[in-house]
């Protein structure tokens, strides 16, 4: 399995609209695309100067799939989130091999 971890500091102004969105709209959509099994969204419990900190999660059963979702969804689906709020946020993705899960 893998873990794909996208890292997300927003600032407090659009903050609640953000999740609201998210959950609303965004990981509905990165779900729909069928690559990934299970999602999390988790906040960051360390402040952050300005804005708040929250880490998505999304489990895909294997690294073909992971690659399938980075070459023909991520673009678009990346490019929707940073049109509707360029300047408020910044992201970082990290991927992690799940080696033991009960």
């Amino acid at each position: 399995m893998i873990l794909y971890n996208v890292t997300v500091s927003i600032d407090e102004s659009i903050e609640k609209e953000w999740l609201s969105w998210m959950k609303e709209i965004h990981i509905p959509e990165v779900m729909n695309t069928g690559c990934f099994t299970e999602n999390k969204i988790c906040r960051i419990l360390a402040e952050e100067e300005g804005g708040k900190a929250y880490s998505i999660q999304y489990l895909a059963p294997n690294m073909e799939t992971y690659i399938h979702y980075q070459t023909e969804f991520a673009p678009a689906l990346q490019q929707s989130h940073s049109a509707k709020y360029a300047g408020k946020f910044a992201a970082f993705r990290t991927l992690l091999e799940v080696i033991h899960s009960s």
